[in-house]
């Protein structure tokens, strides 16, 4: 019995691995269009987390800092695995573009592909797969009118007021809103999602991240080590930045290129590069551990500045779980869920159709691969396909 147990538990595991290593490989577009890619493949087709569960999972990594759609995958492999769940669901996403930055380091700094005609496909891929997910969370979690209108002021304010703390900001109020619009409201059907994680366990992993924020700049002064003070400068950008990968970009700047660590060409160089490979931008660490200290250093750069979202994550859901299961919260929690809707609408806006769709081709191929993906229901590897290969017949055009 205990080894059916066990061999069930293995191979999810390999099913969490294979999923999210495919995902990381095909997930260009932006942390957005991760969400969207996560919600297609774990929410739509597996059914691992019902909508309402994915929306406020999606909520909480808006409240931390570090890369929203790396959380939300842990979540996800922590929800169907446990702690390795999560462990193997963020390598599996992450490690494909990791590898590939590291090699762009080492082998490919001077070679631009940023501009490639399969990499524009790739956004115009992005997009519909972005809408497509908008579409699905729309209809379930704005239903009446006032859930629309947060939706809508949330899609305005994402617009009209983009700095670091928006989507927080706008996550608080309309929290509020919900808890005073839906505080009577009693839903039908709630369901409860088990995240095997202890108290005890959650409670160590936030004073490892706040012990290692304070204490590693004392160490970096006390040793005078360089990978110390390496270590030091990716953790801190990792647990300071609200607002996705962009925002870490001048955090970033400001730590190595004045230091000298790394020269400014080779910096955007390697920016260049983060916006060519599919995964978190957050990877674009990996190129810069690498061009400062070969391949060690750009594993050790990606674990600095990952390990604080890792360590929020796994600190805060079981806190999430009882306060979700909490009648007096389950009217903010609605409100929350609209809000979301709205901030996907205006992430769909801008950056991802702004920088994607810029010609009468571009909305044409856009419509073929949303009829592709939502009417003919085909797998999200070929609408990837189909979007790489279109994006280069359109460059020669």
């Amino acid at each position: 019995m205990k080894s059916h147990k066990t061999e069930r538990y293995f191979s999810k595991l390999i099913e969490i691995l294979i999923i999210s290593t495919r995902l990381g490989f095909t997930s260009f577009g932006g942390p957005i269009a991760h969400l969207g890619y996560f919600h297609e493949e774990y929410i739509r087709k597996r059914k691992w987390m019902d909508e309402k569960s994915y929306a406020e999972l999606v909520a909480l990594c808006q409240f931390l800092p570090g890369p929203a759609s790396s959380q939300v995958g842990i979540g996800i492999g922590v929800m169907r695995a446990g702690v390795l769940g999560g462990i193997v669901s963020f390598l599996g996403f992450t490690l494909p573009s990791i590898t590939a930055l590291i090699l762009f380091a080492l082998l490919l700094q001077s070679f631009n592909v940023s501009e490639a005609g399969w990499i524009h496909g790739l956004k115009i891929v992005a997009v519909v797969v972005v809408a497509h997910a908008i579409l699905g969370m729309g209809q379930k979690l704005t239903p009446d009118l006032s859930r629309k209108a947060i939706a809508l002021f949330a899609l305005v304010a994402s617009l009209l007021w983009q700095t670091a703390f928006t989507q927080v900001g706008i996550i608080v109020l309309s929290a509020l809103i919900g808890y005073f619009l839906y505080k009577q409201n009693h839903e039908s059907h709630t369901v409860k999602s088990h995240f095997p994680l202890s108290r005890r366990l959650a409670i160590g992993c936030l004073l490892l991240f706040f012990s290692l924020l304070i204490i590693l700049p004392f160490l970096r002064e006390l040793t005078s080590s360089y990978w110390i003070a390496m270590f030091d400068s990716f953790y801190r950008s990792g647990s300071l930045v609200f607002g996705g990968g962009h925002v870490v970009l001048p955090l970033l700047e400001r730590e190595f290129v004045p230091s000298g660590w790394i020269s400014e060409e080779s910096f955007l160089a390697g920016y260049g590069a983060a916006q060519a490979v599919p995964g978190p931008l957050f990877t674009f660490a990996a190129y810069l551990g690498a061009v400062m200290d070969g391949w060690k250093g750009g594993i050790i750069a990606s674990i600095a500045i990952f390990l604080p979202a890792f360590l929020l994550i796994l600190g805060t859901l079981p806190f999430w779980e009882m306060l979700r299961q909490n009648p007096k919260i389950k009217g903010a929690l609605m409100g929350v869920n609209a809000a979301v809707v709205g901030i996907l609408i205006a992430a769909l806006y801008y950056p991802i159709w702004t920088s994607s769709i810029v010609s009468p081709v571009d909305f044409a191929f856009a419509g073929i691969l949303f009829s592709m993906l939502v009417f003919w229901k085909l797998p999200s590897w070929i609408i990837v396909a189909t979007g790489t290969f279109g994006g280069w017949i359109i460059s020669l055009i």
